[in-house]
């Protein structure tokens, strides 16, 4: 696998910026003014909870479930237990402990679990479609993401052993076909963006929807070609053509799945793109439990 073009990581946000999200969530769901629990005389009393998995998969955003509890306990003791990030999980298995007092507890159990439940899902699906590339190629995310948690579903995917694509529209140039039609044509898209000194300092990719444009592209100097919904043996037919030395980087992309990874092993790509990773994930079931309730 050759090195990808452009660094685009995808680390876990700042403190700063992940309380801004978990506040948010915490304030939509009213998580300060729990009238169910506030109501119960033992909602003070130190309690503790494990986080049980229903079904197998990869860990992802554990710092965010804690720090769901710890802004809502205000410097109140509280205390975690359990896996991290990137380990994997069989069903039926505590995956994270919680002990603190218990309206704390129950009033974040919501919000802490949507975050975990869907960050895993992410970092499942990828860890799916990592393995299913065999090494061979490089597994990406896209722009198509929920907004608001771009961040952190970019870093779950991170998570799950995948790559970050470019996190927006000033971190690459890409030409897809609304902008090669409204500048009236692959060459002329690239002459306009080579063009403008802010553009033309960034890397370029022109997607592609069938050989002819991929040839296009390729003569222009392009640094990365996007095959769009092109079929595997499309895919080979445009690699086999490019020379075999320095070439740009092919991306494949459009209506992949993890599940059809696999056939593009031996294609030559350098990486795909798969917007399911994250605009479609299955979350990951997850319950919590008060422990000593019967």
């Amino acid at each position: 696998m050759r090195r990808l073009l452009g660094s685009f990581d995808a680390t876990l946000p700042d403190r700063a910026s992940l309380d801004v999200r978990v506040r948010a969530a915490l304030d939509e769901d009213r998580a300060f003014d729990d009238r169910s629990t506030r109501a119960i005389p033992a909602c003070e009393e130190t309690r503790r909870c494990r986080v049980l998995a229903r079904e197998p998969g990869v860990l992802a955003g554990v710092p965010v479930f804690r720090r769901v509890f710890e802004l809502l306990a205000d410097r109140r003791p509280i205390s975690f237990g359990g896996r991290g990030d990137g380990d994997g999980f069989r069903a039926d298995e505590t995956v994270i402990t919680v002990e603190g007092p218990a309206w704390v507890l129950l009033a974040g159990e919501r919000t802490a679990l949507n975050f975990l439940q869907h960050l895993s899902g992410i970092a499942t699906r990828t860890r799916d479609a990592v393995s299913a590339s065999g090494g061979t190629f490089a597994v990406c995310d896209t722009r198509k993401t929920m907004p608001g948690l771009r961040a952190l579903e970019k870093y779950a995917v991170v998570v799950g052993g995948g790559r970050s694509h470019r996190w927006h529209l000033a971190d690459m140039v890409m030409l897809k076909e609304n902008h090669v039609a409204l500048a009236g044509g692959v060459a002329a898209a690239v002459a306009a963006v080579r063009a403008d000194a802010h553009a033309a300092a960034l890397p370029l990719t022109v997607e592609a929807r069938t050989h002819a444009e991929a040839m296009e592209a390729a003569g222009l100097g392009v640094d990365r070609i996007l095959l769009d919904n092109m079929s595997v043996e499309e895919i080979r037919g445009v690699v086999a053509a490019l020379p075999a030395g320095a070439r740009p980087e092919i991306e494949a992309s459009g209506g992949l799945t993890p599940e059809a990874l696999n056939g593009l092993c031996s294609s030559g790509i350098d990486l795909v793109s798969l917007g399911s990773l994250t605009h479609s994930v299955h979350a990951i079931d997850f319950t919590f439990l008060l422990e000593g309730v019967s």
